[in-house]
């Protein structure tokens, strides 16, 4: 067993749609970044890579290459799990937690495990998502972004 740790964090700006954990979100701001910046699916991306040791997701999706502009993040969550899988491992369950003040995520939470599951092809009771604020407090309390922190345990095959 392996076990590896992901951070992530993008701005909230407007004019973009927000996508987290693959599913899209209903409010007045998005996640600005290069792809899609899904904060919850690169948090998880780069738990899976680190786990590995394979490197964290800039440097297999480089936001300079024009190929992952506006990019689908899970589609990119599958490529690291296929990635992950040639080097000899599986996906045996994540754990993720959102930060973010608003908009109130826990209606959504059950799509998003659905989502992320199926993008690693696994059950979605191996999936953990979970949401929290930050009481007012720090860039996510005042609604100026959004942070994920993931841990994946990957398994040898």
């Amino acid at each position: 067993m392996r076990i590896g740790h992901g951070y992530d964090v993008h701005r909230l700006v407007e004019g973009r749609r927000l996508i987290l954990g693959g599913i899209e979100i209903p409010y007045e701001k998005g996640l600005l970044g290069h792809s899609d910046a899904d904060v919850l699916t690169h948090a998880l991306m780069d738990s899976l890579l680190g786990a590995a040791a394979l490197g964290d997701i800039g440097k297999l999706f480089p936001d300079s290459d024009p190929r992952y502009a506006g990019a689908d993040s899970v589609e990119l969550l599958h490529e690291v799990c296929r990635v992950i899988k040639e080097a000899g491992y599986q996906v045996g369950n994540v754990d993720c937690t959102v930060i973010a003040q608003r908009p109130k995520l826990a209606p959504f939470i059950p799509q998003m495990r659905e989502k992320l599951a199926s993008a690693m092809e696994i059950a979605p009771d191996r999936v953990s998502v979970k949401a929290t604020t930050e009481e007012g407090l720090g860039f996510s309390g005042e609604g100026l972004g959004i942070a994920a922190h993931t841990v994946a345990l990957i398994e040898r095959i």
